[in-house]
């Protein structure tokens, strides 16, 4: 399917790299990446679009297309991330958008519904949790131990080098559940798309770290009741990140939400559950 890429400027300058898929008159699917937009699969965005949306995912700052400044210290917070998501909502759409948001990108879309909730019309979370990046509730899981364990014993990788930044993502993915084959490829695309191959710059785009370098208070957990908006929350049954547990206190504390958890996936939404995830959104 033809997608079509430009930047979009936020009212306070800020630049974000998106990607289009489908009618542009059609009702607006806007997808917070996490933190690239290549967190969205491609298979997904397409599947979105033969839906009968407008599907347009996008880079966070500090990754892909987006404005870079200064990955090591962002001088920006979790709340002007939401309000680059609804600045680009209200920007290529006259009525709210459907908001997305995976991984870290799902604590964006958290944000940005409650504190602009004008701006978007249901609310998608994939593979994310209910807190900010740290210590985790008590009564949330973390991170799978033995996992972390592993994918912190991998040798860092040269971040100027395609092939071994290729190869590193490849073996984090094995460690985290996911294809590794799959995540070569998506590292590859993501080295290729980020703007020079300094290694803070390749680093933030591959790895996120950016995001847990950000002021991400007040907790938003409590306020999760507030919404008004039609809510699917989408899991992992192996999701060693973001266990489980996360998705499912989700789903319970947003009032009316579903809970769609994919049995054979782990982080990543695989090309194979496409069009089940696909469908669960449009029925929103």
């Amino acid at each position: 399917m033809h997608s079509r890429v430009h930047s979009f400027r936020t009212p306070e300058g800020v630049t974000l790299g998106v990607e289009h898929f489908g009618d542009a008159a059609a009702p607006l699917m806007l997808l917070a990446g996490g933190t690239t937009m290549l967190s969205w699969p491609d298979a997904l965005c397409e599947s979105l679009a033969r839906g009968g949306r407008h599907v347009v995912r996008y880079d966070l700052r500090d990754s892909g297309a987006s404005t870079t400044v200064d990955p090591e210290a962002p001088a920006y917070t979790l709340r002007d991330l939401a309000a680059d998501a609804a600045a680009l909502a209200r920007g290529l759409a006259d009525r709210p958008a459907h908001l997305a948001g995976i991984g870290v990108g799902g604590m964006v879309a958290q944000v940005a519904a409650l504190e602009h909730p004008d701006a978007f019309s249901a609310l998608t979370l994939a593979g994310t949790r209910p807190v900010a990046p740290g210590p985790v509730d008590n009564d949330l899981p973390d991170h799978d131990k033995a996992a972390m364990k592993r994918r912190f014993a991998l040798p860092t990788p040269d971040w100027s080098d395609r092939a071994a930044v290729a190869e590193f993502a490849a073996a984090r993915a094995e460690i985290l559940g996911d294809d590794p084959a799959a995540a070569r490829a998506t590292a590859e695309r993501v080295f290729d798309r980020t703007p020079g191959t300094e290694p803070p710059v390749q680093m933030a785009n591959q790895m996120g770290l950016v995001f847990s370098k950000l002021d991400c208070k007040p907790r938003w957990r409590e306020r999760l009741p507030e919404f008004a908006i039609p809510a699917l929350v989408v899991h992992g049954r192996h999701n060693r990140f973001f266990p489980v547990g996360n998705g499912e206190a989700l789903a319970r504390e947003i009032p009316g939400a579903r809970l769609l958890v994919l049995e054979q996936a782990a982080t990543a939404i695989p090309d194979a559950a496409a069009d089940e995830v696909a469908a669960a959104m449009l029925a929103l």
